[in-house]
């Protein structure tokens, strides 16, 4: 047993303790390849259901068109698809009513716009003042209308807007007015579709831009409230700037599917008329390939739609990098 000595006397050795060994690092045990592997795939698992949606619905039928943009079919089983090269892609810019439908989805994009935009901003806006469950009642009942089936929608506006009866009617006999032919009359049927449709899409837009408004730190109000700014001035200074992601989300997502949804109303509702006057990009497709039964010429315009409209996508995103204001 060795001693230690704090102070040892003179011309005596201090006895001290041998330094410990130093214990060499035992290998590692590496798992086995395969198990490192479905331990890196494991979390990609769980986008496979997602994936294979989307390769189902989505790139599955998007290829099939393509194929078929390059034949002429006429739906029967039993007649073979022909081929006709690129012909169908110079016949597309030929369609009669290509003109008319084009117009008509712009002026229909442009007419929800303030559905999607505006007026969610003031209902958001206006929900604020509203405090308690009756807040929660409020944002519930503007939303209910988006869970409604479009079909459904369709049916019931369709007997609100019965010139002979209809509820609408009744309420414009209150007050003198002559029976009005919403869907029937080429002045009002396009502008009825529209309020049909914005009326459906409202409830969404609602929940999306609170949202947004949820996302706005209210230091920024009150710091502007200390410094003597209007509730005016709060709202166009900071928290519209603020909102502006959220703004363009919407507009850009009512410019990519407003034009899509708005088909089952149409369909059900006018079958693109009177005339033309409600026919968008959306039902002339489905015009040509089940009225006319030319799917290859169908086929075809789809997929110059599609081009367009992921040139309009890429445009919207690049707006969004480029005009909004983040909180950071």
């Amino acid at each position: 047993m060795t001693a230690v000595l704090d102070r040892p006397a003179p011309g005596r050795f201090v006895e001290t303790a041998p330094p410990p060994k130093r214990s060499e690092p035992r290998p590692v045990a590496r798992r086995p390849l395969l198990r490192r592997l479905a331990g890196g795939v494991t979390p990609y698992l769980y986008l496979v259901p997602a994936l294979a949606g989307l390769v189902v619905w989505v790139y599955s039928p998007l290829v099939q068109t393509i194929q078929l943009s390059f034949y002429d079919w006429n739906l029967v089983p039993t007649s073979p698809a022909r081929p006709a090269g690129w012909s169908n892609y110079a016949e597309a810019f030929d369609l009669p009513q290509l003109g008319r439908a084009t117009l008509n989805t712009l002026l229909y994009l442009l007419a929800l716009l303030p559905f999607t935009i505006v007026i969610p901003v003031v209902v958001v806006l206006l929900s604020q003042r509203v405090h308690g469950r009756a807040r929660a009642f409020y944002r519930t009942a503007i939303f209910a209308p988006y869970l409604i089936a479009p079909i459904v929608t369709a049916i019931v506006w369709r007997w609100l807007l019965d010139p002979n009866g209809g509820l609408v009617n009744q309420v414009l006999g209150l007050f003198g007015a002559a029976p009005i032919s919403f869907l029937r009359d080429p002045k009002w049927a396009m502008w009825s579709i529209v309020v049909i449709v914005g009326w459906q899409l409202l409830g969404f837009a609602v929940l999306v831009v609170s949202a947004g408004m949820s996302g706005i730190s209210d230091d920024y109000a009150a710091a502007a409230r200390t410094d003597g700014a209007t509730e005016r001035q709060i709202t166009r200074r900071i928290t519209l700037p603020l909102l502006s992601p959220t703004l363009l989300f919407m507009a850009t997502l009512t410019i990519l599917s407003a034009a899509q949804l708005m088909f089952p109303m149409i369909q059900t509702l006018t079958q693109g008329g009177p005339g033309d006057s409600t026919t968008n990009l959306y039902y002339l497709l489905y015009d040509t390939a089940f009225g006319s039964f030319d799917v290859g010429l169908a086929s075809a315009a789809s997929v110059l739609f599609f081009l367009g409209f992921g040139l309009i996508a890429w445009g919207a995103v690049w707006l969004m990098d480029r005009w909004s204001f983040h909180d950071d």
